[in-house]
């Protein structure tokens, strides 16, 4: 465990680096450096908000454990789990804080089915000395709390939800009062589903049995290669952000958490973007982690059979997501407001929906043998679409809030889909017709070589047609459209380092002022752009490049080995919601390639 630090709040609020994530397969909790629950939706990801302090120190609702006159505090995981550990230095001894969402006995994180108790556990044990805690439990919007067996049952007013909450010692209510001595153990359980009981003898037992299920299933990962430790948390943080009783996977467990302090780009991200997911179980078939892709892709295609048309996002149980609305309560982190609740990309177009889903299942086919006949049906009515969807406008790969246009990456990913059917109808001798579909990914790839080719800035452009640089061009080279060597590829990856770059290896996604994105204002860094340009730079042979970058965005990962979407590049400050499942994928995915190109150049 890394040394105590001061804590250092600016406007109230801890930096966002400053907080561990805890979860179990249904939801997940922050849990600041302070020792409070900051964040926690119940019973879903995207459920209301039980806690979100992180968007409003005053009114957003915390479940605190309070050291008083706390001087400085560390965390840490239990090994290759979900199982997080903060260390709460006072003026007279040291609080051991152990916290966790319960899995059930003999979980199996392999299996697609819950493994959640419903429960919040904590243990807390004074190690050092003598401490004085305060335990206060503040739903956001208020509680009401009576006498229960064993505990209190807590009546959250804003939600007309029972909470449970209970003790291995007697507590007066909302908030209580304990002076612990060194050796002095505590439990304290909040339940959202069924009471806890009496947790007297049960609490390490319960706490041990769910470190036992993260362990088993960490054990599955298959990586030697560059930054071992942080791509095993990554790949932890993935499946941290995975609903495991049907395959969806968050972009992130948080909303509205600025891309720039005090800027109105805060979006909620507590559901499944079909690209994200996609992305994300690709990163864990890559290490050993093969069960996860099935999973997605039985809930993708059973999702798409909701709307009308294939969606870029939806809810973790498959469904259309209530539209975004704008909260008038909640000040944001830092004051950045608006909070928002919802997404409004729920209504756009975005054609990569099609290549993202083919990509995932001809990588699952691959390893897993053919498919069957109703799953190809649905994946080749994606390819048959593919065929006319890369000609017409959408909103791209970052969601701009202006009128559509003919993105290069979202033909690129039709190529895809239309690659990828072709080569799964060849592979297994399924219907389909590949020599049209192999016809069409041509012409798309002359059409992005040509279309999107600006002889002036000697790059490749954001729109068939001509435009701005757009970073998600590097993804070409990753996807099998065009080669990381080919001279206008290689061009434009140098074109991205020059004109994105934004100092220390960071990238910019696109220029707001060349790129208008129909928003005001800016964002900082996006981290995963970096780590294609690692990808590209280790497919162009120049190992040494590629991998000093990439050591150097790992370098970034807080204590814990979280990473957030974006970083802003004056200070180095966390930005944008967190963690982030892409910028986990960049450091699972470059490990990888990095591994291998070092094995291949020294053969």
């Amino acid at each position: 465990m890394a040394g105590f630090a001061p804590l250092q709040p600016n406007d109230g609020y801890l930096p966002i680096e400053d907080h561990g994530l805890i979860g179990d397969g249904t939801t997940a909790a922050l849990v600041s450096r302070d020792g409070s629950v900051v964040w926690l939706c119940t019973p879903r990801f995207d459920s209301p908000p039980l806690f979100c302090r992180l968007l409003d120190v005053h009114r957003g609702g915390e479940f605190a454990v309070a050291v008083e006159g706390l001087q400085a505090s560390r965390q840490r995981y239990e090994t290759d789990s979900g199982v997080l550990t903060t260390e709460l230095r006072g003026p007279t001894g040291v609080l051991q804080l152990t916290d966790a969402l319960a899995l059930r006995d003999h979980a199996d994180l392999l299996a697609e089915s819950s493994a959640s108790r419903g429960m919040l556990l904590r243990r807390l044990a004074v190690v050092e000395g003598h401490v004085a805690v305060s335990v206060r439990l503040q739903p956001w919007g208020g509680a009401t709390v009576t006498p229960w067996p064993h505990g209190h049952r807590v009546r959250c007013t804003s939600q007309a939800t029972d909470l449970h909450l209970s003790a291995s010692v007697p507590l007066a209510g909302l908030e209580t009062r304990l002076d612990l001595r060194e050796g002095s153990i505590v439990f304290v359980a909040l339940a959202w589903t069924e009471p806890p009981g009496r947790i007297d003898g049960d609490g390490d037992h319960i706490l041990d049995s769910t470190s036992r299920a993260w362990q088993r299933w960490a054990a599955q990962i298959d990586y030697e290669g560059p930054q071992r430790a942080l791509v095993r948390r990554s790949a932890i943080t993935l499946k941290l952000l995975d609903h495991f009783e049907n395959g969806a996977i968050v972009a992130a467990p948080t909303s509205s958490l600025p891309e720039a302090i005090g800027g109105p780009r805060n979006w909620d991200y507590r559901f499944s973007w079909i690209r994200d997911a996609a992305f994300s179980v690709y990163a864990l078939h890559r290490i050993g982690l093969r069960r996860e892709a099935g999973g997605f892709l039985r809930w993708a295609l059973h999702a798409f059979e909701s709307s009308e048309r294939p969606l870029v996002l939806y809810g973790v149980d498959g469904a259309v997501p209530a539209p975004e609305r704008e909260d008038p309560d909640l000040e944001g982190y830092r004051r950045s407001a608006p909070v928002r609740w919802g997404n409004g990309a729920t209504e756009q177009r975005q054609h990569d929906v099609y290549g993202e889903v083919l990509d995932c299942a001809y990588q699952f086919a691959r390893h897993h043998g053919s498919l069957d006949a109703e799953r190809w049906s649905r994946l080749k009515g994606l390819v048959d679409q593919s065929m006319t969807a890369w000609r017409e406008p959408d909103h791209g790969i970052w969601e701009v809030r202006t009128p559509g246009r003919v993105f290069t990456y979202s033909a690129a990913m039709c190529l895809v889909a239309l690659d990828r059917g072709a080569r799964l109808a060849a592979r297994f001798t399924l219907p389909g017709d590949v020599m049209a579909w192999q016809a069409a990914a041509e012409d798309i790839r002359r059409h992005i070589l040509e279309d999107a080719w600006d002889p002036l800035r000697l790059s490749l452009t954001e729109h068939l047609g001509g435009g701005g640089l757009d970073a998600s061009l590097l993804t070409l080279p990753l996807r099998r459209v065009l080669a990381a060597d080919h001279p206008r590829m290689a061009a434009t990856t140098q074109a991205i380092q020059d004109r994105l770059g934004a100092g220390g290896g960071l990238l910019y996604r696109y220029l707001p002022n060349e790129s208008p994105d129909g928003l005001p204002g800016h964002e900082g860094a996006f981290l995963l752009c970096s780590f294609w340009l690692v990808d590209n730079l280790t497919k162009q042979g120049r190992l040494d490049e590629a991998g000093a970058l990439y050591d150097s965005l790992c370098g970034r990962a807080n204590g814990l080995g979280l990473l957030p979407e974006q970083i802003d590049p004056g200070s180095g400050a966390f930005l944008g919601n967190f963690p982030q499942a892409f910028s986990h994928v960049g450091v699972i995915s470059s490990g990888v390639n990095l591994a291998r190109a070092r094995r291949n150049q020294n053969r």
